[in-house]
């Protein structure tokens, strides 16, 4: 058995509590978490007596007002010294983003240290959304819909634009469309106003789902090196809603990995594999043509199997577990070789 201690933010500047919900939903038998967020209460923990000290640094764009905190910056870097000192391996903390993401992005605080970095990938929103969910009971009726697609796009995104101007002018009139912030969805399917807030994204509006019959989802991320999973496909898939997905190159691919299924025997899921994003989006652009004139009830029907698997293995704590353990195996990994 390996004993790993956590400091989840060295400086209490961010998600310190979502982090040690995630770190307890982990279900390696060789290895036990202790953990903190406070940085005041480590002298309660017996250091010496672990074989892993990890410290996270919470890094992101919306701490740029740390930027020219000058009593900031020197005490985390005292802080920094004196975990480097005890033996301590640093994590930067980036979850909610992704590597094309933050690659863009100048985030804070700015520290040279060695590191690893831990972004998103598949492991963050599958914790958060089965936390938010997991007893909400929540159920969707599909016996009637009113609109062909849900299609919500908040962040302006070059990948987004480019799927948007694909389909024909009109194409989604009978869809529930957003495209922040001049088009946006008719109040009763809204849940914020005047802009969806942060946090507010996870929410699952039940009548969107109710009243549409299929989700396209543009994902934060369309690179070819790496899969970011968001709230987007999790909240199709606790809808049990038949989805299309713009996102990473084999994106349904790492889906079916996880023990999900996909919809590749009831329409064309082709887009997966194609490298090329333009050719990926005429291909995604293809298949909504053919889900719009497809008769939604015999698919709803054909498919009410497949689309319960998907909600059970969601809601699933050991799968989510074994995706978790996934994420802590880098950071020992990268423990064990520095």
């Amino acid at each position: 058995m390996q004993r790993n201690f956590i400091l989840t933010d060295v400086m209490r500047t961010g998600f310190h509590q979502d982090i040690e919900d995630f770190l307890d939903l982990h279900t390696m038998s060789d290895q036990t978490i202790e953990h903190t967020g406070d940085w005041y209460t480590m002298h309660d923990f017996d250091l010496d007596s672990y074989d892993r000290k990890f410290a996270i640094i919470d890094t992101r764009q919306g701490n740029w007002h740390l930027r020219n905190s000058s009593e900031f910056n020197t005490d985390l870097r005292k802080r920094c010294d004196l975990l480097h000192s005890q033996g301590f391996k640093f994590i930067k903390s980036t979850p909610w983003e992704c590597n094309e993401t933050i690659n863009t992005q100048e985030l804070y605080p700015i520290i040279d240290l060695e590191h690893i970095k831990w972004t998103g990938g598949v492991s963050w929103f599958w914790f958060y959304m089965y936390r938010k969910y997991v007893n909400a009971k929540l159920e969707c009726n599909h016996d009637f819909k009113t609109h062909d697609f849900l299609f919500l796009n908040k962040i302006d995104k070059a990948h987004r634009n480019s799927l948007i101007n694909a389909f024909d002018e009109g194409f989604f009139d009978n869809s529930l469309y957003s495209n922040w912030p001049n088009i946006k969805l008719p109040t009763q399917y809204e849940n914020t106003f005047p802009y969806p807030l942060r946090g507010k994204d996870q929410d699952i509006v039940q009548q969107q789902y109710v009243d549409s019959k299929f989700s396209l989802l543009s994902e934060s991320s369309v690179s070819n090196d790496e899969v970011f999973m968001t709230e987007r496909i999790w909240k199709s898939i606790i809808a049990e809603h038949p989805f299309v997905v713009h996102g990473n190159h084999l994106y349904l691919q790492k889906l079916r990995e996880l023990g999900f299924k996909t919809f590749g025997n009831y329409f064309d899921e082709s887009y997966d594999l194609e490298e090329d994003q333009d050719k990926r989006i005429s291909k995604i652009v293809e298949t909504c043509t053919t889900l719009k004139d497809m008769n939604w009830k015999d698919l709803y029907l054909q498919t009410q199997d497949l689309r319960k698997h998907n909600r059970d293995v969601f809601f699933n704590k050991e799968k989510l577990g074994l995706q978790i353990n996934s994420t802590l195996k880098l950071f020992f990994e990268f423990f064990d070789r520095s």
